[in-house]
Order: structure tokens, then sequence, then C-alpha cells
């Protein structure tokens, strides 16, 4: 793996030690007085479902048997994780559950940037906190994907980051985290919603702190009662759950599907461009973040693991 991580893995090096997000990284931050640009995110506001069992071109609906009798509506939040994802879980979650579907990810974030009541700038508007998401939407479940960053353009960070103050670093994730989940539920009232911590892929450079960082989502949404959804595991080779692979086996699904299984001839698809060990979108990154406008096994793995999530507590609910 360290051969891989060549001139790709210098980039994504210095990329993860600003903030783990190459595909937003700005050549300098806002000034101070300067909100986040509209257009640094993309909003799925609930749209009409698909016909019950009904996929949309090119996929299939992501949980096994028919769809549930009851519709959830989902909120998903996030980084540029998030952001490459959000088209392509929104057309998941609605073929396969029938769910109202709102996305608001922005590029670059971390947890206290989606806080209510945290002074100074922040890379998300108060609109689109997730408190106010939740006051506005009403959702049943709110889905969080967070790789963990942690850089000088994250204001709210303050500075902490990773690579200079570990245990500093976990610390303030921690507390960020149950600060988070407190807004939620808070805004939610006696309809909280169940917040789905979605658990990251194996990270090229830096293993264990993706590790120790599931690790929290997993204590946290036990301490809350709320869910994790191991996408991660999806994008990982079977028996090394924390081991970077950029090309994995192909699944059944996407070898029944043109662009999906990247190289038929070797049963195997690309999870990650040369150029980019950390996103799964396979077009190139552009200056102003956006949804993949291409399809990409990675992305597509992650919002179908996911949707199974969310589904098999819809069913379990009644």
């Amino acid at each position: 793996m360290r051969k891989l991580l060549t001139v790709g893995g210098v980039l994504c090096a210095v990329l993860l030690g600003a903030c783990g997000d190459p595909a937003s990284e700005p050549a300098a931050g806002p000034p101070p007085s300067a909100a986040p640009e509209a257009s640094a995110t993309t909003h799925q506001r609930p749209a009409a479902p698909a016909s019950p069992g009904t996929a949309a071109p090119g996929t299939a609906p992501a949980t096994a048997g028919s769809a549930p009798s009851r519709r959830p509506t989902v909120l998903y939040l996030g980084d540029s994780l998030a952001m490459e994802n959000q088209k392509v879980l929104g057309r998941e979650l609605r073929s396969g559950l029938r769910a109202r579907y709102t996305s608001a990810p922005y590029s670059g974030t971390t947890l206290c940037d989606y806080l209510e009541g945290t002074p100074g700038r922040s890379l998300v508007p108060a609109a689109d906190k997730a408190a106010a998401l939740v006051r506005s939407v009403r959702p049943d479940y709110v889905v969080l994907q967070f790789w963990g960053n942690a850089w000088d353009y994250t204001p709210c960070m303050k500075g902490v980051s990773h690579a200079t103050a570990e245990e500093t670093y976990f610390r303030r994730y921690a507390a960020d985290a149950r600060r988070l989940t407190e807004q939620i539920h808070a805004a939610g009232g006696a309809d909280r919603p169940r917040i789905v911590w979605v658990l990251q892929g194996p990270d090229p450079m830096t293993p264990d702190r993706v590790r120790r960082v599931n690790a929290l989502y997993r204590e946290r949404a036990a301490a809350s009662g709320d869910l994790v959804a191991d996408a991660g595991r999806a994008v990982s080779p079977e028996g090394g759950r924390y081991t970077w692979s950029q090309y994995l086996p192909c699944t059944a699904h996407e070898r029944a599907r043109d662009g999906y299984c990247t190289q038929p001839g070797r049963d195997r698809t690309a999870l990650h461009r040369n150029d980019d060990h950390l996103h799964f979108c396979l077009a190139p990154t552009t200056s102003k973040p956006k949804p993949c406008p291409v399809p990409s096994p990675g992305i597509l793995r992650i919002a179908r693991e996911i949707t199974r999530a969310v589904g098999e507590h819809v069913r379990a609910s009644g």
C-alpha cells in the first residue's frame, strides 16, 4: 500500500493534514465577515418518491423485500464525502424506502460547524445548522457523515488538529458529537429524530485516526439510543476493515450495471482516482464542490449501506 501512495499519496497527505477534504480546500479562508456562498452546498428538498418498489435507472433498492409501509423523512448532513454522495443517497432512499429526503452538506466542515450557539465564523450558515434544519424539515432520521476534519480553515475547531494535538482532537471531537446530538434531539422535541452516524472507510495516511473516530461514533450512538451505518466496511477489503485499497472485487450489483465494475476483465472496480485517495468520486475534483457527476462504485456502496441501515430500523419500528 505504501508504494501506491506516491505522488497521489503525498498530495493526500498534505490535504489530510490540512483538512481531510481535498475536493474543497480553498486557496485561502474567507474574511471574518464572509458567510459561505449558497453554492457551497446543494440542497435536495423532499421530492415526490418513485412508486413503491420502482428503482431509478441504473440502480436497485438497497434493502431487501418491499418498501416499508411508513415513508421516512431523512436529512443528510456532512462534509465533502456527503457533498459528493448526496444525489446517489437521495436516489437510493427514494427508490428503496420511498423516503422524503433533504441534504445540506458543506465541504471542509466538521461537527462543530453544524452546532448552534458557537461564537465566531462557521462554514455553515445559521439556517443550515443541524438543529435549525431539524426544526424546519422535521426528519425521522438525521444522517451524519463526517471524516473527522480538523484544520485552520474550520474556524470552530480553533486550530485543534489530529496532527498537532491528537488527544485534544479526540476529546474535542467527542464533546462536539455529544453537543450535536443534544441539539438535534432537543430540536426534534417529543418526536426527536434518530441520528445515523456513518462510519468511515480506511484512511490511507492515519488509519488509527479513523478507527478511533468510528469508535467514538459507536459510543455516541449507544449512549443516546441512536444508530450507526457501517458504510466504511462496504469500501474496505474483506477481512481488512481498516486496510486502504484503491480497487476491490466487483459486486453482483456492480456487474449488472454499466460503469460500476470499472475493470470487468479483472473483475475489480475502482473506488478512488489515482490522484485522490480520500474521495470516492471518479470524476476530477473541482474548485467549487458539487455532487459527483459520474457513476462511482464507492459512492454507490456507501449510499446503499446507509439506506440499508435506515430501512432496517424503519421496518423494525413499524
